[in-house]
Order: structure tokens, then C-alpha cells, then sequence
């Protein structure tokens, strides 16, 4: 073991859990499975993707992430709680933050300019955004396993949680969070969608998916969608995860930022629909509810509004 490997060994409390982030694992860095691309695959050709024609984008960096950074030799998968003891009747839980986005890039390059310190090299973070199979990642790291919703179940945190990665050219072993690698495949989370976008396989027909249809679906509703009380988001299989439910983490163990804002306590469908821009502006300010703009916040409540008349 090296000199730098040893130090590394010695240091993770001190770098993860300062920083908020309860649950990390590593993984080398290596293409992804084949039969994993084949299932991937398969569900891009179902069209379980709906409108979302960026997951056929960038295949090759999807397949193998040393193309996201030259010499990366290591994953370090990271989870990243966020509260679900103050649920919204209209809001899923994890956008009554700030923007994670944000909050969780700034967390992961605070602990990936410690690593660099410590065993210098290179490194690139991914929250949400580059085309890296993160879930993939996350399981294969050891940091979670798989649930029927498609979710990622991480020990002692449930669903309820960002993933976020730093891909770094720093050689270090691998690590893991837990042995565990199936849920208990209970179906709880398959009951509870109201729409039954979940499949037994564990993949999601996103046409289906309330958040989905709230957040990344573009243009007018048809009169047959039903948006169940959602006007962002859905949390219903991660309540329903039996993980989530017991988790062992408390809002005291959650990063400030991403605690809920009084202000998300008080929007309702009513008031979207008479929201000036400007009001639009000053409550969602960094938060991630402002990527569908006030034209599709409303466009939600209006649809709303009318299926309850």
C-alpha cells in the first residue's frame, strides 16, 4: 500500500461526514456491464424514456466513464440525504431546498479538493447532469442496492437521498457501504404509484411517472392525465420503501441548505396560477422547481384546478 493510499485510509470520517455526506463507497473505474447496457437499452427501445431524448445521447460515455475524465481510475459514489419529516401536499419533499444541483456539487467538490490534497491527480463531479449511469454506479460501488422502483436503497437512508460522484484519476481501493444487493422486494413502492409507472424489473415507464409528467414532460396535458395532487414531483415510492420509513437519519444530520424553505410551505395550485413572474423569481430563487419555469409550474396547476372541478 502506498504512502498516499495509507493516508487516505485514515481520513474518510473526517472528509465525508463534515460535509453532510452519510453514505459513500468506491468503485474502480472500468465499462459498464454488458448485460446492464443490454437492459438499458432495451428500455430506451420501449420508448420508457417518453420524452426525454437526452438519455439516447453520449451512449459511448454512458458505457464507460473513462471518457468523462483522461486517466480516471476511480468513482467515489456519495449519498446525500434530504428531509422527508415535512412532506408538502403538492411539493416532493426533496425540491423544498435549495437547488441540490447546487448544494450537492459544492459538498463534493469541497471533499474532492481534500483528495486531491492528499493524492493529487485530477477530478470530475457529476450530480444529475453528465451522462453517467449514476444508479449503475452506485450499486456496483457497493454504496446501495437496486429497489423495484428503480431507486437506489442506501442503508440507514432509503431513497431519500441525492447521489452524487466524483470521478478522480487517484488510484484508490475499493469500498464499500454495504453487502447487501437486492431489496426485500416487498412491492410496497409498486402499490403505491398512482399511476402504475413501476415495473416488477425495477425500471420505470417514465410516460407514466408523475414526476416525469411535472417536471420534464413539454407542452399541454391531455384531458385522460391524471396528476394525482402533484404539482411537482411525487414522492410516493420512496414514503412507501420500508428503507426510507426506518431510516436512521435525522434532520439534524441533514445539510441546512437542503431543509425545507418556509416559503415552499405556502404555495398551493391556487396560487401558482395567479403568480406574477417576479413572484416566481424571488420564492423559487435556487431552487430546483425554477427549471420548469413559471409557464410550467402553472401549466401543472391549472390542469390541476380543473380536474378537481
Amino acid at each position: 500500500m502506498s504512502f498516499e493510499q495509507s493516508r487516505w485510509t485514515e481520513l474518510p470520517e473526517r472528509i465525508f461526514h463534515s460535509r453532510g455526506i452519510t453514505a459513500w463507497a468506491v468503485a474502480p473505474v472500468a465499462p459498464v456491464d454488458y448485460d446492464d447496457v443490454s437492459y438499458f437499452r432495451s428500455w430506451l427501445g420501449r420508448g420508457h424514456h417518453a420524452g426525454m431524448a437526452y438519455m439516447e445521447r453520449y451512449p459511448d460515455i454512458r458505457t464507460n466513464p473513462a471518457l468523462l475524465l483522461e486517466g480516471a481510475r476511480s468513482i467515489v459514489c456519495c449519498a446525500i440525504p434530504y428531509a422527508v419529516s415535512h412532506p408538502h401536499a403538492w411539493v416532493s419533499a426533496y425540491a423544498l431546498g435549495s437547488d441540490y444541483h447546487d448544494v450537492v456539487r459544492e459538498i463534493l467538490t469541497d471533499v474532492a479538493e481534500e483528495i486531491v490534497a492528499i493524492a493529487g491527480g485530477k477530478f470530475r463531479i457529476c450530480v444529475d447532469s453528465a451522462p453517467l449511469r449514476e444508479r449503475y454506479w452506485a450499486v456496483r460501488s457497493g454504496l446501495g442496492m437496486r429497489g423495484m422502483s428503480g431507486h437506489v436503497i442506501v442503508p440507514g437512508l432509503g431513497t431519500a437521498c441525492f447521489l452524487g460522484e466524483i470521478i478522480t484519476t487517484a488510484p484508490f481501493a475499493p469500498r464499500r457501504h454495504t453487502t447487501l444487493t437486492e431489496c426485500e422486494r416487498c412491492g410496497r413502492c409498486i402499490r403505491a404509484c398512482p399511476t402504475g409507472a413501476l415495473r416488477t424489473d425495477g425500471t420505470v415507464n417514465a410516460g407514466q411517472c408523475l414526476s416525469y409528467l411535472t417536471i420534464e414532460h413539454r407542452g399541454d396535458f391531455s384531458s385522460e392525465v391524471n396528476l394525482h395532487s402533484r404539482l411537482y414531483g411525487c414522492d410516493a415510492c420512496t414514503l412507501a420503501c420500508p428503507h426510507t420509513r426506518n431510516r436512521t437519519v435525522t434532520d439534524a444530520d441533514i445539510c441546512p441548505e437542503l431543509m425545507p424553505r418556509k416559503s415552499m410551505s405556502e404555495i398551493t395550485p391556487e396560487k401558482v396560477v395567479s403568480m406574477t413572474q417576479d413572484e416566481f423569481s424571488a420564492i423559487f430563487s435556487g431552487s430546483s422547481i425554477k427549471r420548469v419555469k413559471l409557464s410550467g409550474l402553472r401549466r401543472n396547476a391549472l390542469h390541476l384546478l380543473n380536474s378537481m372541478r
